[in-house]
């Protein structure tokens, strides 16, 4: 009868190690996932800050920030940060006037795009964090799924100029 108490304590041992390693698992599962829809509105965002560079663009500024909307819109995975990196410096070189809408549409664009490049870089963050412990490394938990990836852009968010009104 005093053995049965050391397999009671063992499998209850094994049930809460058990638990966590599937707790673990799930948290990096859950963690890998969020990040890459992040990634993925993020990328929308960055489409949407294209689209109206580009309108806006046609419509008034010209050929520099046209040519830098396109190639920002076209560019592959690999080369989009400094296509990005390079719209952000045109669109800061222009006089943007909040009280126009399609001004109004690049602005509010790229705040929504530094929102949601702050979610994903935290969430990355957060993934890249529980994928590095030594346990989930040791039992490979995130084998699944590549490791998330920072993107790595300027700050996108346009302010309004100091002698025009905001808003």
């Amino acid at each position: 009868m005093p053995h049965m108490w050391w397999v009671v304590v063992a499998s209850v041992v094994v049930g809460l190690v058990t638990a966590y390693l599937i707790w673990t698992a799930g948290r990096v599962e859950r963690l890998q996932a969020r990040a890459e829809l992040a990634a993925r509105a993020l990328d929308a965002h960055l489409l949407r800050r294209a689209a109206a560079a580009a309108v806006l663009a046609e419509r008034r500024f010209g050929v520099e920030l046209y040519a830098a909307a396109r190639i920002a819109l076209d560019a592959h995975p690999d080369e989009r940060e400094a296509a990005e990196n390079d719209l952000t410096r045109q669109l800061r070189s222009v006089r943007l006037d909040p009280a126009d809408p399609e001004c109004e549409a690049v602005i509010a664009a790229s705040r929504r795009l530094a929102l949601s490049r702050q979610v994903h870089t935290d969430l990355v963050r957060d993934a890249r964090s529980a994928r590095g412990r030594p346990l989930v490394r040791l039992l490979r938990m995130g084998r699944g799924r590549e490791w998330p990836r920072y993107f790595d852009i300027d700050d996108p968010t346009l302010s309004a100029p100091a002698d025009v009104p905001a808003g």
